[in-house]
């Protein structure tokens, strides 16, 4: 069985490391603990990992972020790989920092690269994991904040987060989403390190 693994992220150095880069930052991070490497091919860098039976395709689209569906519909057809075995690894601002959530279908959520695959498919209904970046930025600042890179504390509590989504991304190929939803979702939910409430309250919701 074939799986396309889709990572949301701009190309170029000046974006490496970057919050919209986290989709990158996670499928280099597969790769890496399987041992290979990507190659540029046509629409982004592709590589394919074996895991229990499965052919999982890795792609870090070159297309940047807002045409991301060019690349996602190319590999699609290529390697004829069924919507639902489609998984698309992105960033979100609704999210608390390190927040992981896996989902069937849904909006775009205001995410331009969702919402060019949405449109390119003709459909928002292919399952997706929404890895929370936070939303710590002044009114009219949301580009920068988007763009701009993590701090150390960030970087080091966002590396152990993403061996999380790289065992859910296991989990859905192998066991399917129902059962990785059910077994990773809650468990996604975290308090990030600058967020812990103060001894003795209640955390609010």
């Amino acid at each position: 069985m074939k799986y396309l693994i889709v990572g949301l992220g701009n190309i170029g150095e000046g974006y490496r490391d970057t919050r919209h880069n986290i989709g990158f930052t996670v499928l280099d991070a597969m790769a890496m603990a399987s041992s290979t490497s990507f190659t540029e091919k046509r629409y982004g860098a592709v590589c394919k990992i074996r895991f229990k039976g499965r052919d999982l395709f890795l792609l870090k689209p070159s297309t940047y972020v807002n045409l991301s569906g060019n690349a996602v519909s190319y590999w699609l057809k290529k390697e004829n790989i069924p919507l639902e075995n489609m998984l698309i690894i992105v960033d979100d601002i609704a999210l608390p920092l390190g927040n992981i959530r896996m989902r069937p279908k849904g909006s775009d959520g205001g995410h331009n690269g969702l919402a060019h695959i949405s449109t390119v498919l003709a459909t928002n209904e292919y399952p997706r994991i929404r890895i929370g970046i936070g939303n710590g930025f002044r009114k009219g600042a949301q580009i920068n904040f988007v763009l701009g890179k993590w701090d150390p504390e960030e970087k080091k509590f966002m590396d152990e987060r993403t061996s999380i989504v790289i065992d859910m991304i296991r989990s859905f190929a192998f066991a399917g989403i129902e059962l990785t939803m059910t077994a990773f979702n809650k468990a996604g939910k975290v308090t990030p390190p600058e967020e812990e409430p103060a001894q003795g309250k209640e955390p609010s919701n």
